[in-house]
């Protein structure tokens, strides 16, 4: 994602976007330096987040959620593991503001 991306964003009316992949593209860092210049919109960030370091990022003001596949992980798909992504939910679902 670009600066040059958001305004185009903007100037088709959107205000709600997300930032992939977040860490290799310059992760809470960029997220910080757009508030200023981008005030008015909000980012859901993924691709590099986890549970260890959600917080992090939902406690930027233009973040307005974030998205990771630790809450459901391939292998407890593969397993019918359930009760583990219930309980990964769970904690995810504690992370809400």
């Amino acid at each position: 994602a670009t600066g040059s991306e958001i305004m185009t964003a903007q100037e088709d009316g959107y205000t709600q976007l997300k930032f992939f992949p977040a860490m290799q593209a310059g992760g809470l860092p960029m997220l910080k330096a757009w508030q200023g210049p981008f005030g008015d919109v909000t980012f859901c960030p993924t691709g590099g987040i986890s549970l260890a370091n959600a917080h992090e990022f939902l406690a930027l003001a233009n973040v307005a959620c974030v998205g990771g596949s630790w809450i459901v992980p391939t292998d407890a798909i593969a397993n019918g593991d359930w009760a583990r992504i219930e309980t990964l939910a769970r904690e995810a679902g504690q992370l809400a503001r």
